[in-house]
């Protein structure tokens, strides 16, 4: 039986990845972390029904992780909270999955550093769904032949989101990017702005959307459109905890999502 804890564990995405573990063959939820509901079922906050798991103040990662013989932590919460919390959860022997975005690539390497130094299997990705990594597999071919068109990627997310733009929008301009030999970024334009050769990147944020990306590839007399849409945050709540079940048995190292797709 993998034990599996989660952090921001009364949030929607928590409580989506709760629901996750439960459903799972050979998983089970052996904690939950948050800044509140502390010492409430976690169960009876997701509206899952009792599963005498409290919630567990993150300030005691480290103590309630050894208790709980957790093997695997699913972390989507805060880049700031991730940073701080990654090095604990690694030096507690446990594994991670990360999918939390706006990480800046100095907080990666703390992150991927503390799994290398403990000697833990862990995984940061923008995002989990299938479907959005084998969508970059597409851009990765296609820019291949469509590298002299203009490219532009649009992304759309709901209005609570905070970092812009996303992560899966900037995961496919590094993807387009390296199959290009490197390419400038933009974000947005305003005023004069006169096209070169980069990627523009730009961001939308209204309502509920979950998640919209389309990377277009304009030339002259024709373009391509390539895009992904979440209609629900299961499709990364499920591939979270796929990645859980594969990190647990995995030998230690940085894994991708290629690693745990196959791609």
């Amino acid at each position: 039986m993998i034990n599996v804890a989660v952090t921001g564990a009364s949030g929607k995405m928590g409580k989506l990845i709760i629901e996750n573990i439960l459903r799972f063959e050979g998983m089970q939820l052996s904690a939950g972390f948050d800044l509140v509901n502390i010492g409430r079922d976690v169960g009876e906050v997701a509206q899952l029904g009792t599963l005498n798991v409290p919630i567990s103040d993150v300030n005691d990662l480290e103590s309630v992780l050894k208790s709980s013989n957790t093997d695997v932590l699913i972390d989507f919460t805060i880049a700031p909270a991730t940073v701080a919390n990654a090095p604990k959860i690694a030096s507690s022997g446990v594994s991670l999955v990360i999918g939390t975005t706006g990480l800046t690539d100095e907080q990666k390497a703390v992150i991927e550093n503390s799994m290398i130094e403990n000697n833990v299997a862990g995984i940061i990705s923008p995002n989990y769904s299938v479907g959005v990594n084998v969508f970059f597999n597409i851009l990765k071919e296609a820019a291949k032949y469509l590298g002299e068109m203009d490219i532009e990627i649009i992304e759309a997310h709901h209005n609570q989101k905070k970092d812009a733009p996303s992560g899966t929008a900037l995961g496919a301009a590094s993807v387009i990017s390296d199959a290009l030999g490197g390419k400038e970024y933009v974000y947005g334009r305003e005023g004069l702005a006169p096209r070169g050769k980069e990627i523009g990147i730009h961001a939308v944020r209204g309502g509920d959307i979950v998640g919209d990306h389309t990377v277009l590839f304009a030339g002259d007399g024709e373009r391509i459109e390539i895009k992904h849409q979440a209609h629900s945050r299961q499709a990364f709540a499920g591939g979270a905890v796929k990645a859980a079940a594969w990190i647990a048995a995995a030998k230690p190292g940085v894994y991708t999502m290629k690693d745990i797709l196959g791609l």
